[in-house]
């Protein structure tokens, strides 16, 4: 029962339908089967019973023929209370009865008694059926019997065509019910895809209607839910634009002041004012301004207002190289490796500051060491630029949540750790706008964390 709930809807409903249908099949074909057996044989005995009239007329009237006259293959014997036969038809024995004494009083009482056709010298059973006649003082008992073979071999081909047709036929069934449920469950799936496109874009709000649910024309509950979705969608839109304008402006209305600050900080550093205390503020402005920064990187990306990235061929290896020397002073050594040129697409600042994003993340939690690597794909049509640390390590279950803003993990909460939780979100954006894809990945020992960047490979330029 567990492994039917993970099955699709269309392949659930198309097994409720065919139970349902191969049910009302079975029943219906039982209830048949029943009503010609029944009909079938209550013929048959009614034509015994009027036979067996028939001669008990005589017998009371003292008139018996012999042979007595039947029509067709019908077995008529009279017998006294001895069973000794006394008349009979040319088809029955004149010696010994049809009926045992047993079964002469189960005919007598109302029932049809089936007889084996071998016991009897004959190639196929007889229904018997019996009836008392004479005087009380000297009774007889009439005994009509009917060849029964020919409906016994009616109702066995009616079986077998009713076990091959039945499965036949749910099969056709469960053929139109998948297309038919396919075709009805379209809209669904196109509200789904329409779900997965903006969950993959992370994008509710402008005029494309690829962020929108895609509404059915049918007036059925499934258009309903999608205008719904939609009215959903129209309200979270305009709660995200709100929020991004606030961001935006608040981190625009911080440049100026911030800026102010940094610049009486570093002219008091000079004059020596102040003592430590504005190289020790400075940290936190920094902190800070560089915090600001992020925000509006992140509302402009929001807001769809940056120009498109300007991509150029780019040599990865180099790019990467001349980054890792700015980390020659880090708290835990950077190694860099690359076998051969890599040549990308991207924009090489944009790349640049994605980079550092998850250098800055990987230094901060490192235990001894960083290890910086650029190679390609196994199929060759992308650069990967992997950075792997041996710090703590991060649980299979937030190696994606990593990557939402203000994300911080347990381990580096302590205000020692710094960031602010865009690091990371700001890499994916920026790897995105040039077509690539950021994510941590399984890492092997001594490396506890590994995420690797993905980008397109420059096109290969053939010169004649």
């Amino acid at each position: 029962m567990k492994r039917f709930w993970t099955l699709s809807l269309r392949a659930r409903l198309m097994i409720i339908g065919l139970v349902g249908v191969g049910t009302a099949l079975i029943m219906g074909g039982l209830a048949f089967f029943g009503a010609l057996t029944y009909s079938v044989n209550r013929t048959l005995d009614n034509e015994a019973l009027a036979s067996a009239d028939e001669v008990a007329v005589m017998v009371n009237e003292n008139k018996l023929p012999s042979p007595i006259p039947v029509s067709g293959a019908q077995v008529v014997q009279v017998v006294d209370s001895q069973q000794r036969v006394i008349g009979g038809s040319v088809t029955a024995d004149r010696l010994t009865p049809l009926l045992r004494s047993a079964e002469l009083t189960t005919a007598l009482g109302g029932e049809a008694v089936v007889l084996d056709g071998a016991r009897l010298g004959m190639s196929e059973p007889l229904r018997v059926r019996a009836i008392r006649a004479g005087l009380a003082s000297a009774p007889v008992s009439v005994i009509v019997g009917l060849p029964y073979g020919d409906v016994l071999a009616a109702r066995t081909a009616l079986r077998n065509a009713l076990l091959i047709t039945f499965p036949l036929l749910l099969g056709a069934l469960a053929v139109i019910a998948w297309r038919v449920i396919g075709w009805t469950l379209r809209p669904v799936e196109q509200l789904r895809a329409g779900a997965e496109e903006i969950s993959r874009t992370r994008r509710i709000s402008g005029p494309g209607e690829r962020e929108r649910l895609p509404v059915p024309s049918a007036a059925d509950e499934i258009r309903a839910l999608a205008i719904t979705l939609n009215e959903m969608l129209d309200r979270l839109a305009e709660t995200q634009e709100r929020q991004r304008a606030f961001v935006a402006d608040a981190a625009h209305e911080l440049r100026s002041p911030l800026a102010s600050v940094q610049a009486q900080l570093e002219v008091a550093q000079r004059l020596g004012e102040g003592g430590t205390l504005p190289a020790d503020l400075m940290v936190d402005v920094k902190r800070l301004s560089g915090l600001v920064e992020d925000l509006l990187l992140l509302a402009r990306a929001d807001a769809d207002t940056r120009p498109p990235a300007r991509l150029a061929a780019v040599d990865a290896r180099d790019l990467v190289a001349q980054l890792t020397t700015t980390y020659r002073h880090a708290r835990v050594p950077v190694t860099f490796q690359a076998d051969q040129p890599v040549i990308i697409m991207c924009a090489a600042e944009e790349l640049r500051r994605a980079i550092s994003n998850v250098l800055d993340n990987a230094v901060r939690h490192a235990a001894t060491r960083v290890e910086v690597e650029v190679t390609t794909s196994v199929d060759h049509d992308q650069a990967v630029i992997s950075v792997s640390d041996d710090g703590p390590g991060i649980q299979p279950a937030d190696r994606e949540r990593v990557f939402e803003r203000f994300t911080r993990l347990d381990d580096s909460r302590g205000r020692s750790s710094g960031g602010a939780g865009l690091g990371l979100a700001i890499a994916r954006e920026l790897v995105t706008r040039a077509g690539g894809t950021v994510a941590l990945t399984a890492a092997e020992p001594p490396w506890q964390t590994r995420a690797e960047l993905r980008l397109p490979l420059a096109p290969i330029t053939i010169t004649k």
